[in-house]
């Protein structure tokens, strides 16, 4: 059962700066949207050297409460650099696009259509922009909280585009809960699902329904969760660990001590950026 419901929260480490010259902030017109969304990609070492180059891409998605701005304004970014520097990284552009509280789907009511516009208008505009690679080998999707489930919905999802997937405490429910938590977490989950939760429309939507049927045979895949996880997003992993197992589909799963929090993910993101850029073929 969640216990409360604060995974609303912005999921901010501590603060750092980035140089301006590795960073671009903007955003992009939507068809689908009827509001323009932001995004901030980080930029890695020799990127304005090659605009010849076609970079590998990890889509970082934000937790709720979060916004566009999470890697390049928190202590994430400093695990990126550092690798950079070290060269225990290779070299991949992080994308964050703005959210809110979508849960990366299209919404219950049909007015917004964020899954839409995520990958029919904005992983194409930004492979564009920033000469990336338009290949399922050289894209990676991740994120935390809420924006781990949406990773790996769109990586079960659409597995055809994605090659890499890495999620921290990923907010994952077999069942939603009961009475008046059920009513609280509907207010936070901001009508996505639907006001009250639409329970079957819900399910439909789940990173579960895809995991039971998707051709993942390949796909790098990493999950990792607090063992004290104030929702109870621990058990949804483990469930998760359960079914790809059953399925015998490659993957990584840790529960490792900890909460629901910054602090959880600072301890772990370097294992995950190591796990991506393996996946994506830079490193070894």
């Amino acid at each position: 059962m969640i216990k409360g419901l604060r995974f609303l929260l912005p999921l901010i480490l501590a603060v750092s700066a980035v140089g301006a010259e590795r960073t671009d902030c903007g955003s992009i017109k939507s068809k689908l949207l009827p509001y323009p969304v932001g995004y901030c990609a980080v930029l890695p070492p020799g990127f304005a050297a090659h605009p010849e180059k076609k970079y590998p891409t990890l889509y970082f998605l934000h937790g709720l409460g979060g916004d566009q701005t999470f890697m390049v304004s928190s202590g994430a970014w400093n695990v990126v650099a550092d690798g950079w520097e070290r060269q225990s990284l290779g070299e991949f552009v992080v994308i964050t696009p703005q959210a809110g509280r979508s849960f990366y789907i299209n919404s219950k009511d049909g007015r917004a259509r964020y899954e839409d516009f995520f990958i029919r208008e904005f992983i194409p505009q930004m492979e564009k922009r920033y000469h990336l690679s338009a290949t399922r080998a050289g894209r990676a999707i991740g994120g935390v909280s809420m924006g781990g489930y949406g990773a790996l919905r769109f990586a079960f999802k659409y597995p055809q585009m994605f090659s890499v997937v890495a999620v921290h405490m990923p907010a994952l429910l077999e069942q939603l809960p009961r009475g008046s938590a059920n009513a609280g977490l509907s207010g936070y989950l901001g009508g996505a699902f639907g006001t009250p939760i639409d329970e079957a429309f819900w399910k439909a939507n789940t990173p579960f329904v895809y995991a039971r049927t998707a051709a993942l045979q390949g796909m790098k895949i990493y999950v990792d969760c607090g063992d004290r996880d104030d929702f109870g997003f621990d058990a949804g992993t483990r469930a998760l660990d359960k079914l790809l197992t059953k399925r015998k589909i490659a993957h990584t799963v840790h529960i490792y001590p900890g909460s629901h929090s910054a602090e959880y993910v600072a301890q772990h993101l370097d294992e995950s950026m190591n796990f991506i850029s393996r996946g994506l073929g830079l490193t070894r």
